[in-house]
């Protein structure tokens, strides 16, 4: 790591937060009216501790950096947040890997730690970028297992040809909270015991934050992906400044 970006990072880590506090996502019933569900889908695979967030279909590959925070070695669960909505139809607002119960305290950008640290302000995030409406959870060493696998595969295109079964099957044997042809799966990448999870994208297609919680005691305790601010959206929607068709 560069020292000169730690430096800059360690003035930084503190404006580059939540501005909410996202396990509300997780605990309560309703937010802004709008219902609330917690869908529990399995473990993650991290087996070297490095945590890579991406598109799965687009930006999943042995040459991605991972986050340069660390975390426990090991599965560790996770757990979707779902907004109900009549509007928007059931969203995927957050996604959350717990690595211990202990209750978070500030929220700071995973980051990888090659990113312009000049001028941020309040608000800003960095994020990672979805161009096929799906995120994963993984590590790096898993990585290397998925690029073997998908390199003798002898198919035009990686969704359509393999993965669109699964998403498929999933909705038929878990069909709440997902569309008819799949949402999420909890991905076993084949001769390997690990596990990747997969997971529709908020509202789609854009650039999303990925935060690691800290307690009381500054330690990490989970991992966020903040797919859809449900307050600063009805919001805006309210104000009819912000068409989510």
């Amino acid at each position: 790591m560069d020292e000169s970006w730690m430096k800059k990072w360690e003035e930084v880590k503190d404006i580059l937060v939540s501005p909410i506090d996202i396990e509300t996502y997780f605990t309560s019933d309703e937010i802004m009216d709008q219902k609330m569900e917690v869908m529990e889908i399995g473990n993650v695979s991290l087996p070297s501790g490095k945590v890579i967030v991406r598109d799965p279909l687009v930006y999943l590959s042995g040459n991605e950096k991972p986050y340069f925070i660390e975390v426990p070695k090991g599965d560790f669960p996770v757990s979707i947040a779902v907004v109900k909505t009549e509007d928007w139809g059931d969203r995927y607002a957050a996604v959350k890997v717990e690595f211990t119960k202990e209750k978070p305290v500030i929220y700071r950008e995973a980051l990888i730690g090659i990113e312009n640290l000049e001028g941020i302000h309040e608000g800003d995030f960095f994020g990672f970028a979805v161009d096929a409406g799906l995120g994963c959870i993984t590590d790096p060493e898993v990585v290397s297992y998925v690029d073997k696998f998908i390199s003798e595969l002898t198919i035009d295109n990686i969704y359509d040809d393999y993965f669109a079964e699964l998403f498929a099957k999933s909705y038929k044997e878990n069909p709440k909270n997902q569309r008819d042809l799949g949402d999420w799966i909890n991905w076993n990448v084949p001769g390997t015991d690990y596990h990747i999870p997969m997971f529709a994208s908020g509202f789609g297609d854009g650039l999303y934050p990925v935060y690691f919680s800290y307690d009381a005691q500054g330690k990490i305790g989970g991992l966020y992906i903040h797919f859809i601010d449900i307050e600063l959206e009805l919001s805006e929607d309210d104000e009819g400044d912000d068409d989510l068709d």
